[in-house]
């Protein structure tokens, strides 16, 4: 992981993640995190201004994520921000920041959950984004042989 722009936000999931597949059957999910300021004026704490960021998680994560969470659901997200432009038909441009997700995880400080194992599914869940394919195995992220 190159730590040149690696980033973690944590916020709110706003709307349920959707799972789709691409055209080759890797699993990707899009959602939506909202991410809201907390200040402290005056010795209280109110809320500041609300940041939107869209999420891409890929494979067996992707799949994992959708059974897992909902709209509502405060999540943890670490990855890389990757910007994207494009061109409309019309001719205007435009662009987009996105986290491409490394981890994504429940945040439980206010709330409780129960992990499960999740079946190996054969969709190479220790590989994260389409930009990053290896053999799978050998890695240091891989499970322990417990």
């Amino acid at each position: 992981m190159a730590a040149d722009n690696h980033t973690t936000i944590v916020g709110n999931l706003v709307e349920d993640p959707e799972l789709r597949f691409t055209n080759t059957g890797i699993a990707v999910t899009n959602m939506r995190v909202a991410v809201t300021q907390r200040i402290q004026q005056d010795g209280q704490w109110r809320d500041g201004d609300t940041s939107f960021f869209k999420v891409n998680v890929w494979r067996g994560q992707a799949e994992h994520l959708a059974d897992s969470l909902g709209k509502g659901d405060r999540v943890m997200v670490t990855g890389r921000l990757r910007q994207r432009s494009w061109e409309t038909p019309e001719g205007d441009k435009r662009s987009v920041t996105e986290l491409e997700a490394d981890e994504v995880g429940a945040s439980l400080k206010w709330a409780t959950a129960k992990v499960e194992r999740a079946p190996d599914r054969g969709t190479g869940d220790r590989v994260q984004g389409p930009e990053r394919q290896t053999e799978r195995g050998g890695d240091f992220n891989d499970m322990p042989p417990f």
